[in-house]
């Protein structure tokens, strides 16, 4: 009988699912790397996320395995190249978590333009300060989205009703201008844009894309939105144009080390630094995580193993 090993948190329906498609799952989502390496030999199917690493030496030991597939967008943590070359599909879902992705910056933009938690913290010490906390509207602004893929696009859509322009930067897509959206080159988001938000995978040519000359190249003080992967973004080189006043304001749903209980001093005294700041959000790499989206992820995970014919 096939085996499908699911390493992470999925929706309940997958487990039933698989099942249904004739593969005995074990349902593991706190197995460590150690205990994955120990039975890969006997696994036909993996899901993944974002928690362990799927690397050469845990494939060579995978002697049945036909897929891996990841739930979400970002393929960093697979060694796609030493599963393609064992003829291993690797199965992304970006469409099942791009709208809620979309949303929730979205959210962060508008919260952080109209000081929302600043605001409530304040009333919360029993402040009412309203001409401190007065807004900056969203219609009308210019906004540099880099990477237009399933997220970027979805974002994208949602702010065609503020009536403003985007200016979309993606070195491996063309031909996607319409309506509010335009192709632009980096240097012209630099240029124009009030506000920038990141919507890219990690890899070499990416991290830390987001870094002193990027920051030292802005010319409109904008708002800063990263919601794709920490590695991203340069965190002392964001700290440092804060402070510089080369942007208005910041917002995270991602951080360089998401594992804050593991943190050195230097990097608690930086995050300190950062989340202490009133003109900064920060939330804890939700931005996809939303309740239709969880489920989604898994049903498109279904859909693309079935056009597949590996389910």
């Amino acid at each position: 009988m096939k085996h499908a090993l699911i390493s992470a948190p999925a929706h309940e329906s997958l487990k039933p699912a698989l099942e249904q498609a004739g593969y005995r799952v074990s349902d593991r989502p706190a197995i460590s790397y150690e205990e994955l390496e120990s039975v890969i030999a006997d696994v036909t199917g993996l899901v993944v996320t974002t928690r362990l690493k799927i690397d050469e030496s845990l494939l060579s030991k995978a002697k049945r395995l036909q897929w891996i597939g990841r739930l979400g967008s970002g393929m960093e943590l697979i060694d796609v190249d030493a599963a393609s070359a064992r003829g291993i599909a690797c199965i992304s879902t970006p469409e099942g978590n791009r709208n809620a992705v979309a949303e929730h910056t979205l959210g962060l933009v508008l919260s952080l333009l109209n000081h929302i938690p600043r605001g409530f913290d304040e009333v919360r010490k029993g402040l009412w300060r309203r001409n401190e906390n007065r807004g900056t509207e969203l219609g009308g602004k210019t906004v540099g989205i880099i990477g237009y893929g399933n997220t970027g696009s979805a974002f994208a859509q949602l702010l065609a009703r503020f009536g403003g322009r985007v200016l979309a930067v993606d070195k491996y897509k063309t031909g996607f201008a319409a309506g509010h959206v335009h192709e632009a080159s980096m240097e012209q988001v630099q240029a124009e844009a009030e506000v920038i938000s990141f919507h890219l995978p990690l890899t070499g040519e990416t991290r830390h894309m987001a870094n002193k000359d990027f920051f030292a190249n802005l010319r409109q003080r904008p708002f800063f939105i990263s919601t794709c992967r920490g590695g991203i973004t340069d965190t002392s080189a964001l700290l440092e144009a804060l402070e510089g006043g080369r942007l208005r304001g910041a917002a995270l749903d991602v951080l360089e080390n998401e594992k804050l209980d593991r943190y050195t001093d230097a990097e608690r005294a930086q995050l300190d630094r950062l989340a202490s700041r009133p003109d900064v959000i920060v939330t804890p790499h939700i931005a996809g995580y939303s309740y239709e989206g969880y489920k989604r992820m898994s049903d498109v995970l279904l859909e693309k193993l079935r056009n597949a014919a590996l389910l």
